[in-house]
């Protein structure tokens, strides 16, 4: 009977001990100083993605995220507590960054957050930034993946996975994120162009230099052959710092003022 006793007590204190655990985290506004290319100093030190929700397409699917054996939760008030995101996707090769998207029923408007290992130390960074734009609906298009190693959020955070850097996106005004859409970026791939309502809005994600270019309205008005028109009429220039910026190529048939060729 002793013995009964001893190995059902043994086996409660065994599950005890091996469940699962959570743990909220609260989480902070991202800083421009953030690094996430971090190098975990053990193999205990990196973070799991878990799928506990399987749908008919991947879009329906949900994710914890696990550090060691304890699901992280995220406390973001006044958003609502999350657990389970439909978004997870490490951002470094060494698996101590993960980046997540909420599924607080929002669709696209759902938060975003980088969980992040830092010498044993899990943080949660917010990606999220107020806005008052009329028509953030229409612009704010969650995850965008420009490339497989670049990636948008939001219009408001540029992510590059080969070196887990985030760069945040300056605003045209700083209460509303870019009402426009993503159109092309510079050959390096460091100035972003959007296409708002009559201009392209392009702002280079290192140096937080910006410039709006107007474009007349016969070109934003046949949307089907824009890109084919800007390629062939404007050309990417860098200015005296070697920031490419998109600008009109030069009208051969102008009238050339002599002074153009001075020095």
């Amino acid at each position: 009977m002793k013995i009964t006793l001893y190995a059902l007590l043994l086996s409660v204190v065994l599950f005890g001990c091996g469940g699962n655990s959570e743990k909220t985290f609260k989480a902070r506004a991202f800083a421009a100083g953030d690094d996430f290319n971090v190098f975990p100093k053990s193999a205990k030190n990196i973070l799991t993605i878990v799928k506990t929700d399987s749908g008919k397409m991947a879009a329906a699917d949900r994710f914890i995220i696990k550090s060691k054996d304890t699901a992280i939760i995220i406390d973001d008030a006044p958003n609502a507590e999350t657990k389970k995101f439909k978004i997870a996707s490490f951002i470094n090769t060494q698996k101590t960054a993960v980046l997540v998207q909420s599924d607080n029923g929002k669709d696209k408007m759902d938060p975003f957050y980088i969980i992040y290992v830092n010498g044993g130390k899990t943080e949660v960074v917010s990606l999220n930034k107020p806005s008052k734009g009329a028509e953030d609906k229409q612009y704010t298009n969650g995850l965008e993946e420009l490339t497989r190693s670049n990636l948008l959020v939001n219009n408001d955070f540029f992510i590059t996975t080969i070196n887990s850097r985030v760069y945040p996106i300056k605003r045209q005004k700083e209460d509303e994120r870019i009402q426009g859409k993503f159109f092309m970026y510079s050959s390096d791939k460091t100035t972003l162009a959007f296409l708002t309502a009559n201009a392209l809005y392009q702002v280079n994600t290192k140096t937080g230099e910006t410039f709006n270019l107007p474009l007349p309205v016969s070109l934003t008005n046949q949307p089907e052959t824009l890109v084919g028109n800007i390629q062939r009429d404007y050309t990417w220039v860098a200015n005296k710092n070697g920031t490419s910026f998109l600008k009109k190529n030069a009208d051969d048939d102008r009238i050339v003022d002599i002074k153009e060729f001075k020095h």
